[in-house]
């Protein structure tokens, strides 16, 4: 039970983009000085890591929530609305930025995975947001080995890992069912390439 607790920890939906952009930086050849680079993590830490957790203190605080954990469908419905938003203005803000464009489409890719899961609130279904979080950025990586031409195989491979143990403790957990595990999976995974394609 620990193990599974210390995954769904690890590699939760609001730690995954700062990794994910660390990544990057490293894995993808841009001409960022190291000032320019820990500037961008810095926003992207405090948009996707410091402001969600501050929102789920306060829904918290006022009891909107039971737990940090937002359980039920009726209580991600804002915090998730409010993700959706606030993922696409990030994705406005790096996508007008020379060299930041695929950041950008990153974003608006979580944002777009964000509505999928809005949408499938109105079908009784929770999305595993653990599973899409990572989801996307597994097709990230997928859709950037195209675009530059780099294998990036052992990134997709160790992302591809990491998802089954994340699912696998997510199910362990009680906290989701299959279908909802591995839906969140796939619609994260193809966000990505949806959005690359149209932009």
């Amino acid at each position: 039970m620990k193990f599974h607790k210390f995954i769904s920890v690890m590699l939760h939906p609001i730690v995954i983009p700062t990794i994910g952009i660390t990544l990057y930086f490293i894995l993808i050849q841009n001409s960022f000085s190291r000032n320019q680079k820990f500037a961008v993590l810095g926003l992207i830490f405090i948009t996707t890591y410091i402001v969600p957790l501050l929102i789920l203190i306060l829904f918290r605080r006022f009891k909107l929530i039971k737990s940090f954990k937002a359980e039920s469908i009726k209580e991600r419905k804002v915090p998730v609305a409010m993700m959706i938003v606030l993922f696409y203005l990030l994705g406005n803000t790096l996508y007008g930025i020379e060299n930041l464009k695929d950041l950008g489409m990153l974003f608006y890719a979580t944002s777009l995975g964000l509505v999928s899961i809005y949408i499938l609130f109105a079908f009784k279904i929770k999305t595993s947001i653990h599973l899409i979080s990572i989801g996307i950025t597994v097709g990230f990586f997928y859709v950037l080995s195209f675009i530059y031409q780099q294998n990036l195989i052992a990134v997709i491979v160790c992302g591809l890992l990491l998802s089954g143990m994340l699912a696998s403790a997510r199910l362990h957990l009680k906290a989701h069912t299959q279908k909802e595990v591995y839906l969140g999976f796939v619609l994260g995974f193809l966000a990505p390439s949806i959005v690359f394609y149209f932009l």
